[in-house]
């Protein structure tokens, strides 16, 4: 969907790279060249990278894309090097020389930390795009907003593992980079002019210093359709089909839903096939594939497994996972902790209008959830502005939202009634992650 108005000329398509379509470097030697043109360039690195979502059971990177300014644009397939190599260092030595452009740096960065390129100094023009109000901010309607061009997006969901690449993918990923310098310029001034410079530094710099996530405590609770799982047998069923269907899709790094998709594994535990011709029933409904069938056994044996474990033995219905009650039950059940809620919410969606910031760049939702739930002062009489902080603090707040936020929900701590609007809900913990376009 285009951003051009009927007084605004319409996006020029960008084909292809200004400098055409550079061979891609996949040996020590193109390597060897490609960091010898990076380094007489000037100023920052535009970086992009390609991985094998819904193909591969591993997120690594398997095409490169890096643009500097007179240092060219190349292309580099980091499979025949491997992480670690000791270009990589010297490629990461090079970046971090100057600034890295990442467009949804979060989505790249754990891919590029695996081979060894680790920046120091950030800018993503998606999230300085957030910051600075854009309406949207996928790398094409930026480009389409602020530059007058328009990408092409027919490649962005293919198997990046392919070899070898074909011609029009690569030039798809050159103009991933192509004009992400300049429009990292563009959303910089917007920045600059709003006064909100200062705010995308600090998150650009959060992101750098983020520990890795941890593991998540019972990953198989994040099956999609676990709202209509009602009993613990049908979750052991789950959780001996996700822990079966993650061994083998990691050892053949095959993507699981390839193998079994999560429809699939709530059907398994809703009708405990025992044999194929029921599998095949069961699963009828929800349109069965073929490549399921591929490890039946395995599917049956984890299914006959789980319902011969002692009952004592099935999972909870609920996890012990430090996670807070759904919303509807802290209005149901802890109105002394909805009441603040609600206009703690409220007060910080009004405040990221005021600011053309969506919400949750403002503050995560989920620093509000937990100040609410546990307030750091006892007093209902008071309003600890301090106390706030700090504690917005050890839960991961950057400086610029403590000081734009704190004041406003500290005075919610002490709120003895709810709103009247309801605020709208926001989902706890989604059963999938939204990807970020690009």
């Amino acid at each position: 969907m285009s951003e051009s108005t009927p007084d605004a000329p319409a996006a020029v398509p960008l084909l292809a790279p200004a400098e055409g379509v550079p061979d891609i470097v996949d040996t020590e030697e193109k390597f060897d060249s490609a960091l010898l043109s990076l380094e007489k360039g000037t100023g920052p690195f535009a970086v992009d990278a390609e991985r094998a979502s819904g193909y591969k059971y591993s997120s690594r990177a398997y095409l490169i894309q890096i643009k500097r300014a007179d240092g060219g644009l190349h292309l580099i397939d980091p499979i025949p090097f491997g992480p670690g190599h000791a270009l990589f260092t010297k490629l990461n030595n090079l970046l971090n020389t100057d600034e890295v452009i990442l467009h949804a740096s979060t989505q790249d960065l754990p891919c590029l930390r695996e081979v060894g390129i680790n920046p120091t100094k950030l800018f993503d023009t998606e999230l300085g795009g957030r910051i600075a109000g854009l309406p949207r901010v996928g790398l094409g309607p930026l480009l389409e907003s602020l530059m007058g061009v328009s990408l092409a997006k027919e490649h962005s969901a293919v198997d990046w593992s392919t070899r070898p690449l074909p011609a029009d993918w690569l030039n798809y990923a050159a103009l991933d980079v192509e004009l992400l310098i300049s429009l990292r310029e563009k959303i910089y001034q917007l920045l600059a002019s709003a006064n909100k410079l200062s705010w995308a530094e600090q998150e650009f710099a959060s992101i750098l210093l983020a520990p890795p996530s941890p593991p998540r405590i019972d990953p198989w609770r994040r099956t999609s359709g676990m709202h209509k799982i009602k009993k613990r047998d049908q979750l052991a069923i789950i959780k001996n089909l996700w822990i079966a269907r993650d061994e083998i899709a990691q050892a053949s790094d095959i993507s699981s839903g390839k193998l079994l998709n999560d429809a699939a594994i709530i059907e398994f535990a809703i009708h405990k096939p025992t044999n194929k011709k029921e599998v095949e029933k069961a699963l009828r409904p929800i349109g069965m594939r073929a490549r399921w069938l591929e490890n039946l056994p395995t599917w049956l044996s984890a299914i006959e497994a789980a319902l011969n474990t002692p009952e004592d033995q099935w999972p909870p219905m609920k996890s012990g996972a430090d996670t807070l009650p759904p919303i509807k039950l802290w209005r149901e059940r802890f109105p002394e902790k909805y009441a603040p809620l609600t206009h703690a919410r409220f007060a910080v969606e009004t405040i990221a209008q005021e600011l053309s910031l969506p919400t949750e760049n403002l503050i995560s939702p989920e620093v509000i959830r937990r100040i609410c739930w546990t307030p750091p002062a006892a007093s209902t009489t008071a309003i600890d502005v301090q106390a706030v902080s700090e504690a917005m603090a050890k839960l991961g707040a950057r400086p610029w939202q403590i000081q734009l936020v704190a004041p406003s929900v500290a005075a919610s701590l002490i709120e003895l009634e709810p709103r009247e609007v309801p605020v709208p809900e926001i989902p706890e913990t989604p059963e999938t992650p939204e990807p970020i376009s690009d």
